[in-house]
């Protein structure tokens, strides 16, 4: 069971770099121009907490933000900084993700009759392909699985790269499937749950799942112009 401590991100006035990402920028005071105006060149970092990942006594892999006291454990990070609706990342121009995880990505996608680049549109918009990321409200690996779901589609570890990719393509090709195709109600479903898209009758009023659906479309795009 996940109990998280209570934490925020700051936010920053910022401009834009080369690498999609964003740099924090001071307000100039009076008299000063941007040439003797000094902008920090450092990315912004955002803040972590540790995760604890351990296996329980029938092999169940589990997480928590406190530190098991009679297993063996490791230390994984969670950080919020790719999971805020107002991101700092340029998705327009944030470099892509096109080899990792290519015989996987391809096997499943031909099984579930999936776009291989949209699996990798969700898995960078979920975790940047970053296979131990845990997110705030405990969802887990690279396609982000929430523990339930993960146990319903019978994952064993859901930071396992294969297992997350295998289950949730599956559970996005239901919930395709479910929605008649439309990517975009789909993918607000993968987000916020089926039961938001069917209660608001479309794209539930979430700041954090319009950001996501309109994400994953511009990386899908990309992804597909890449090959």
């Amino acid at each position: 069971m996940f109990s998280w401590l209570s934490f925020a991100c700051a936010a920053a006035s910022a401009v834009q770099d080369e690498s999609g990402l964003v740099k924090k920028q001071r307000k100039l005071s009076p008299g000063q121009s941007l040439h003797n105006a000094a902008v920090p060149a450092a990315k912004p970092v955002a803040p972590q907490i540790a995760v604890y990942k351990s296996v329980s006594q029938d092999g169940i892999a589990l997480f928590s933000d406190r530190k098991p006291l009679n297993r063996p454990y490791q230390v994984v990070r969670f950080d919020c900084f790719a999971c805020d609706p107002v991101s700092n990342v340029n998705w327009h121009t944030v470099p892509l993700y096109t080899q990792p995880y290519n015989r996987i990505i391809t096997r499943v996608a031909d099984e579930h009759q999936l776009d291989p680049a949209l699996i990798r549109a969700v898995i960078h918009a979920e975790s940047s392909f970053r296979p131990q990321v845990v997110s705030k409200k405990g969802a887990i690996g690279l396609m982000q699985l929430m523990p339930q779901t993960a146990s319903y589609l019978g994952v064993i570890d859901a930071s396992s790269p294969e297992q997350n990719i295998i289950a949730g393509s599956r559970y996005l090709a239901k919930l395709i499937k479910q929605h008649n195709s439309d990517l975009t109600l789909a993918l607000a479903a993968y987000n916020a749950g089926a039961s938001n898209v069917k209660k608001y009758n479309g794209v539930p009023p979430f700041a954090e799942t319009q950001a996501y659906v309109e994400r994953v479309a511009i990386l899908h795009k990309r992804y597909r112009r890449a090959g």
